[in-house]
């Protein structure tokens, strides 16, 4: 995809003295390594969000992940690339194909700046190109969780 908008997500209770929050990580499951290098940044509360909104906290802004592109599969078939792992629990070899990932971003002070009880995250991967960085639709991940920690 080009660019990821979240349905509404629940503001978690930042300010409460009774359940003190110190982290809270947006993290990405599953994303998918196997197109070209790509930043993905991330906008709360910034719909409308494109590649050319400034990366600023006063837009939304709130970080980024990078994922290191395979490039494609390469391979004789499709399964060349296809990440599996071996179906004896004794096996010691390790996985075949590309993975999948785990990306996360700390969104901690952007949080504390949003007003509200709920918030939306845009995410909007970005490719470098010989005219500077440039929209793609490699974006593919399989879901987005919010995770507060405490002291």
């Amino acid at each position: 995809m080009d660019r990821y908008v979240s349905e509404p997500m629940l503001l978690p209770p930042l300010a409460d003295p009774d359940l003190p929050i110190t982290r809270t990580d947006l993290v990405f499951y599953d994303v998918d390594p196997l197109g070209p290098s790509y930043v993905a940044h991330v906008y709360l509360d910034a719909p409308d969000a494109n590649i050319d909104t400034p990366r600023e906290a006063s837009s939304g802004y709130a970080g980024s992940f990078t994922i290191f592109g395979h490039g494609g599969c390469f391979g004789d078939d499709e399964r060349h690339c296809a990440h599996h792992g071996p179906a004896d629990p004794f096996d010691l070899r390790a996985p075949r194909g590309v993975p999948r990932q785990v990306k996360t971003v700390t969104v901690t002070d952007a949080l504390r700046a949003l007003d509200g009880d709920t918030f939306r995250v845009t995410v909007v991967p970005v490719v470098p190109s010989p005219d500077g960085p440039a929209p793609t639709d490699t974006l593919d991940f399989g879901q987005l969780r919010l995770l507060s920690y405490g002291s």
